[in-house]
């Protein structure tokens, strides 16, 4: 039902496709006082501005906190363009994008808020009661006041950026976008040419900017449509009919979402420090926030539990190895190893979350709401033109 209610709004690929273009666009406007920022203090300093390139340094130009601000506001501003793309070119309410429930349910929220943000804590506290070594209390007054505002107020925000633009927008733009007839052939070229892609920016390390990349990707869609137009001889076939049966299936949204929200953190500093490994906690959170969402028909849990897991890490403890450079309460003076605190969550602790959820909302029919097909309504597409209800936020 949560993908499917995406069919009562106006839900043409092209409006999905430019949205995550436009989407993404706001997003990285929204950096442009952050860069700013940067620019004015090194040359108020004197410096070099080649420290732009360099995003570990970036995090060592201004405050913590003014940093810590002006990275949230992205997401802030990025939040604003899912609103308008969502209310303006699909004539969706954004409840419909959050839920199949009548309004927001407040009470699922704390729920997911609440269980990741006490775990945290009481984790946090028992490894610094055995190990308290690794640690080293920073807490100030009030930096750490400064730092709470920001934080309460600013990272709801940036997490629910990503929860709408992944499990929301894009959760639903690929359902709905599974039945268009040559999903399943753009599918699999968009997965070969960017794996193809990755494997050459690896191994001869380019050094490609991103202008290179979205021209690169231009080309590829080209190449994409010119065989589009080739083989529609392959698009009756059997074999093929076969393969979009496979990707209709619910299952094909949270596998998209998830590799692509994984991938989204690959610029982490988390990565350099400890290897691509850690990116099996990255898809495997996007897995999680995924199953969230499927099997309770709604993002209210993802939305609690992605906010609290974000705003208790930037609070009680920071690295200098970590994305958040915070004045938080702790810091983590450790030499981080790859292990439990990387595959522990994703394979243990995770499904105890999911089976906490199942049995506090009585989740069932796991298999349908997973791998079932995406039913597509037998109505006629709406008029694109047409203004109704669905105007209204």
């Amino acid at each position: 039902m949560f993908i499917k209610q995406a069919f009562d709004y106006l839900h043409e690929s092209w409006r999905y496709v430019l949205g995550v273009v436009v989407i993404f666009s706001i997003w990285q406007l929204g950096s442009l006082p952050f860069v700013g920022a940067i620019m004015a203090k090194v040359m108020m300093d004197g410096g070099d501005l080649s420290v732009l390139e360099d995003p570990n340094a970036l995090m060592m130009v201004l405050e913590s906190n003014l940093t810590l601000f002006l990275m949230l506001l992205s997401f802030a501003i990025g939040l604003l363009g899912i609103w308008f793309w969502v209310k303006y070119v699909h004539r969706q309410p954004m409840l419909k994008l959050t839920t199949i429930r009548k309004k927001m349910d407040w009470g699922r929220f704390a729920f997911g808020f609440s269980m990741v943000a006490v775990f945290t804590i009481v984790t946090t506290l028992i490894d610094y009661k055995i190990s308290s070594e690794d640690y080293e209390i920073q807490f100030q007054l009030i930096p750490f006041l400064i730092l709470a505002v920001i934080a309460i107020v600013m990272i709801p925000l940036q997490t629910s950026f990503e929860e709408y633009l992944f499990r929301g927008y894009l959760m639903q733009g690929i359902g709905v976008s599974s039945h268009k007839k040559k999903f399943a052939f753009l599918f699999i070229a968009t997965t070969v040419f960017l794996i193809a892609f990755y494997f050459i920016y690896s191994e001869m390390d380019l050094g490609i900017e991103m202008y290179s990349l979205i021209f690169l990707g231009g080309l590829g869609l080209i190449a994409l449509l010119t065989f589009t137009s080739i083989l529609n001889g392959f698009f009756e076939s059997s074999v093929y009919a076969s393969l979009r049966g496979l990707l209709t299936s619910k299952f094909t949204p949270l596998v998209i979402t998830s590799v692509i929200f994984g991938g989204m953190h690959i610029a982490n500093p988390e990565v350099e420090k400890l290897g691509p490994i850690i990116m099996v906690y990255y898809i495997g959170t996007g897995f999680l926030l995924g199953i969230m969402t499927l099997m309770d028909e709604g993002m209210e849990l993802a939305l609690g539990f992605h906010a609290g897991n974000n705003l208790v890490a930037a609070l009680l403890v920071t690295a200098d190895w970590t994305a958040f450079q915070t004045n938080s309460i702790l810091k983590d003076i450790s030499e981080p190893e790859v292990g439990f605190s990387i595959l522990g969550p994703v394979f243990i602790i995770y499904p105890i979350f999911l089976g906490l959820m199942a049995w506090r909302y009585k989740w069932t029919g796991w298999k349908e709401k997973l791998f079932g097909k995406v039913e597509a309504p037998l109505t006629k597409e709406k008029d694109p033109f047409q203004v109704n209800e669905a105007t209204n936020f």
